[in-house]
C-alpha cells in the first residue's frame, strides 16, 4: 500500500490561528503539515538552536518563534506575543522519561502554555498524549494525566488523543536482522500486541480534530488500520521480506527486574543510575503491557475495541523501509 498523500487532505471550512507545541519531533512535524494542508495559519513555538536551519524543515509560510517552554514568561514574550490565536496544539513530550523531565513538561509546561493560550483567547485544544497513561505505573504517565485533568478542569474545549505505537519504536531491530543477528523478544513475543499508527495518519487525525465536532471534549484512543501485531509477527515479517530465516532470542522479563533492583539500589546514592533504574521501569512496562484500550471490568486489553483511523499499516512502512524508501530516527526516544 503506498503512503497516504497528505495533499489530498480537504481544506478546513473554518481556518484558524493555530499556537504549535512540540511542532519540531517527528509526529510534531506532521500534524503541523496537517494543519498547514488544510488552511490553518500555524505558529510554532521552538526552542533556540545553536547553526542549522531556524525554520526546522517546516513547511513554508509556517511562523517559527524561538523561546522556551518551560519559561511561561518566555511563552507569553516570545511565543504568543500579546496576540490572539483560536487554539493550541501540542505534540510536546519529555524528551526522557524521568520524573523530574516529565513534571517539567508533560505536566507543568503545559499548564503554563494553556494559562497563556486562554489569556490570548483560544477556546479550544488539541493533546498529543498516550495509551499507557491509562495504567499509569511510571512518573511520565502520572505527570501527563495530571495535566490532561487540568486541561479537562479548564472551560477550554479539548481532544487528548492517545495514540497505540508510533512506527520509529516499532523498527528498531531491523539493522540487527541486515547484519544478521536475532530478533530480540521479551518472553515468547506474545506477551503483548498494538496497533501502531503512522506519523502521517496520527498528524492528520490530530489537526482533523479542529474540525471534527464528534471528538471535541473527548479522550481519544487511537491505533491505525488492521488487527492488532505482536512483537513476534513483527519479528517474522521483516524477516520475511529481508528473504532470512526467522531467528529469535528470547530474553526473560525477569531479567528486566533483576536490572531495575540493581539499579534503584545504586541509585539511591547516585542520580545518573535512578534515572537509568526509571528508564528500565518504563522498558519493562512496553515490554509487558500491550498498547490498546484497556477494559477497566476486566483489566484486559481489548484489540477490537481499540479505533483505527489511517491508511498506513506498519507492514506497509516495513516495506517502504527495507527499499529505503523511508527512515527512522529514533534518538532519545529509543527506549520507547
Amino acid at each position: 500500500m503506498r503512503q497516504p498523500d497528505p495533499h489530498t487532505a480537504p481544506r478546513s471550512a473554518n481556518p484558524r490561528r493555530v499556537f504549535v507545541l512540540g511542532g519540531t519531533g517527528t509526529i510534531g512535524k506532521a500534524t503541523v503539515d496537517a494543519l498547514v494542508q488544510r488552511g490553518h495559519e500555524v505558529i510554532c513555538f521552538v526552542r533556540p538552536r545553536a547553526g542549522g536551519d531556524p525554520t526546522r524543515g517546516l513547511p513554508a509560510g509556517v511562523d517559527v518563534r524561538l523561546g522556551d517552554v518551560t519559561d511561561p514568561a518566555s511563552l507569553a514574550r516570545d511565543g504568543f506575543r500579546g496576540e490572539r490565536f483560536d487554539a493550541l496544539v501540542s505534540c510536546l513530550a519529555s524528551r526522557t522519561g524521568v520524573p523530574r523531565d516529565a513534571w517539567a513538561i508533560d505536566h507543568q509546561a503545559h499548564v503554563d502554555a494553556l494559562a497563556a493560550a486562554q489569556a490570548a483567547g483560544v477556546t479550544q485544544m488539541v493533546l498529543l498524549s498516550a495509551i499507557c497513561v491509562q495504567k499509569p505505573l511510571l512518573g511520565f504517565q502520572q505527570a501527563k494525566l495530571a495535566f490532561e485533568k487540568t486541561l479537562i478542569d479548564s472551560g477550554v474545549d479539548y481532544s487528548i488523543v492517545r495514540p497505540t505505537a508510533f512506527f520509529k519504536s516499532l523498527s528498531g531491530q531491523l539493522d540487527r536482522l541486515r547484519q544478521g543477528k536475532p530478533f530480540l523478544l521479551f518472553g515468547d513475543g506474545t506477551l503483548t500486541a498494538c496497533k501502531p499508527i503512522s506519523d502521517a495518519d496520527l498528524g492528520a487525525y490530530i489537526a482533523e480534530c479542529l474540525d471534527d465536532d464528534s471528538r471535541r471534549n473527548r479522550i481519544l484512543p487511537i491505533g491505525g488500520p488492521g488487527d492488532a501485531i505482536t512483537p513476534r509477527q513483527q519479528g517474522d515479517y521483516l524477516f520475511h521480506i529481508l528473504g532470512q530465516e526467522p531467528k529469535f532470542r528470547q530474553v526473560p522479563v525477569a531479567m528486566l527486574d533483576i536490572i531495575i533492583a540493581v539499579l534503584a539500589t545504586l541509585g539511591r546514592v547516585s542520580p545518573g543510575l535512578r534515572d537509568k533504574a526509571e528508564l528500565a521501569r518504563i522498558g519493562r512496562y512496553y515490554a509487558t503491557e500491550s498498547m490498546l484500550v484497556l477494559d477497566p471490568a476486566t483489566g484486559r486489553y481489548d484489540a477490537d475495541a481499540t479505533p483505527s483511523a489511517g491508511q498506513e499499516t506498519l507492514f506497509d512502512f516495513y516495506d517502504r523501509l527495507v527499499r529505503g524508501e523511508a527512515h527512522v530516527e529514533r534518538g532519545e526516544h529509543a527506549v520507547f
